[in-house]
């Protein structure tokens, strides 16, 4: 089959494989470690009020956008948002904002694979059980971070490269060796066996952690049942904030009038959803006609809100709360995941072996999610640049190594993933998603959208659902990252201008952008021309 692209497209191989697939790249660390982390931060229960909020008025509307639009470039024969933005906005200035679906999975993709390796790591030293270190917590911390470099830049690469820096390049070989196989040889068909593979592991967790009762008789307050409640009962709680200090007890409505707590909730939706990243999008455009949309886009979202809140919730907030107490600061969703959890796990019955399901089960989120994020590129450059699945795949190889190097070599406190997160994993993302809703609600049209998007559906969208799009799913984005903003901003600049790895991190985020820019110049190049030969 060839598109207006003139390039032969792929297709998925059955609607399980690309819903299984979706919701690989949406199940990811941010389940199982971030919105965990969130939840305890913010006392359990408030945290999840503007959670289901922002899911029902930003995260379920967004990724229904995302489908309709993804299936309506892939009709025209695009793939990748430069393509597809300059085909709806019949502009080619579309193209340039199309950018921001490359630059996100591209550039979250250069850091996640590093973490990825930290969950491969994990798993096989807890199999082999040279990772277990007693009920010394310290000795967990010293550990991750002399393992991760946070003591000094380039000390990973000091006398030669780490075991972390070779297993990292491990998970980079496999990741592109699946990619290069295409849709649905590579991806679904890694989905379909990784996706349940990873329920299982995490329910084997879960049985573990909710038969734990009271390990510790002399806190018969930290037991399971209590865990539960912190998660989902609003109270009154005191919690850490973005500065790491702990902020008095709070009544659940002071609790919800914090904005930090908003833009947390707002932006674990999009990680949870991978809503406005461009994945869903690229992925939706090999969609053929008449494949139902709606129903696969609400299914993978339920699928993962299943992983999130069902397992990834109900494994880490209990068995934190039993083990470390109530109010615990984490330090950091890294914190959470490789220092207290091993902790934890050292003190369970059995935690040898949930220490291994648990981080091979982290190990499998991050790679369905991390082969997704390649995806949107290596369309871009099939169909923008002519090139073969072969020379696109070597192409982003080299561009996404020398990013993933870069944060091997400023290692130190882990600064240059945290900057390169904010701006890319954050700010970028809701500039996309705010976008991506003002093309579809103003610029198609939400009823022409809708009407497009039930086209081949089983189930219809209720009609309120035009309002939300319409009107409050624009305001939300925009007043709550206006406030989260107004209270940051200031001080990343600084932090830009102060030098060090911020700065060096900045400067690469430049790089990059206006290298995908230049390749999107190119592109449209090639494209102006086959249009001018299409008329003649």
């Amino acid at each position: 089959m060839q598109g207006e692209t003139g390039h032969k497209q792929e297709q998925w191989g059955s609607r399980l494989g690309v819903i299984l697939a979706v919701m690989g790249s949406a199940i990811g660390l941010g389940n199982f470690l971030r919105f965990p982390g969130l939840a305890a931060k913010y006392g359990g229960g408030h945290f999840m009020v503007p959670y289901f909020i922002a899911l029902l008025l930003l995260g379920l509307p967004i990724a229904w956008t995302e489908w309709s639009i993804g299936r309506m470039g892939g009709e025209k024969g695009y793939h990748s948002t430069p393509g597809i933005f300059r085909e709806l906005l019949h502009r080619k200035w579309g193209s340039y904002i199309g950018v921001l679906g490359l630059i996100i999975p591209v550039g979250i993709y250069m850091y996640y694979v590093y973490i990825e390796s930290w969950c491969l790591y994990y798993a096989i030293s807890y199999l082999n059980g040279s990772i277990l270190m007693g009920s010394d917590a310290g000795s967990y911390e010293s550990f991750f971070l002399g393992f991760i470099g946070s003591h000094a830049d380039g000390s990973l690469l000091q006398h030669g490269p780490s075991m972390g820096v070779l297993i990292m390049l491990g998970c980079f070989v496999l990741n592109f060796a699946i990619i290069y196989r295409g849709l649905a040889n590579g991806i679904e068909l890694v989905s379909k066996y990784a996706i349940p593979v990873l329920m299982l592991c995490a329910i084997g967790v879960l049985i573990r952690v909710l038969t734990l009762g009271t390990p510790n008789p002399d806190l018969p307050e930290q037991n399971v049942l209590n865990g539960l409640g912190y998660m989902w009962n609003p109270g009154i709680s005191e919690y850490v904030n973005s500065e790491g200090v702990l902020v008095p007890a709070q009544s659940f409505w002071q609790a919800l009038a914090n904005p930090e707590m908003w833009m947390d909730a707002t932006g674990q939706i999009f990680f949870s959803l991978s809503v406005g990243f461009g994945i869903i999008i690229t992925y939706a455009s090999y969609l053929r006609r008449k494949d139902d949309v709606l129903l696969s886009g609400t299914t993978s979202a339920a699928g993962n809100l299943f992983a999130e809140v069902a397992l990834g919730g109900m494994i880490t907030v209990p068995a934190a709360f039993i083990f470390l107490g109530p109010g615990t600061n984490f330090g950091s969703t890294f914190g959470l995941g490789f220092i207290s959890l091993p902790y934890v796990f050292a003190n369970m019955p059995l935690g040898q072996l949930v220490g291994f399901l648990w981080f091979a089960l982290l190990f499998l989120a991050a790679l369905t999610s991390s082969l997704s994020m390649l995806q949107p590129a290596i369309a871009f450059f099939e169909e923008g640049l002519g090139v073969s699945r072969r020379l696109s795949t070597a192409i982003l190889a080299f561009i996404t190594l020398t990013g993933s190097l870069f944060f091997v070599i400023f290692s130190k406190d882990s600064k240059a993933l945290d900057y390169m997160d904010f701006w890319i994993g954050t700010v970028f993302i809701y500039i996309l998603a705010t976008i991506l809703v003002i093309i579809f609600s103003w610029r198609i049209g939400v009823k022409a959208g809708m009407d497009h998007a039930h086209d081949g559906s089983h189930i219809r969208i209720p009609q309120i659902f035009h309002f939300v799009l319409k009107y409050v799913s624009p305001v939300y984005l925009v007043v709550v990252f206006a406030f989260w903003m107004y209270g940051t901003i200031g001080k990343k600049v600084q932090e830009f201008m102060d030098g060090g790895a911020p700065t060096y991190t900045g400067l690469f985020i430049l790089l990059l952008l206006g290298f995908l820019t230049w390749l999107v110049w190119i592109a449209n190049q090639r494209w102006d021309s086959a249009e001018k030969n299409k008329e003649a």
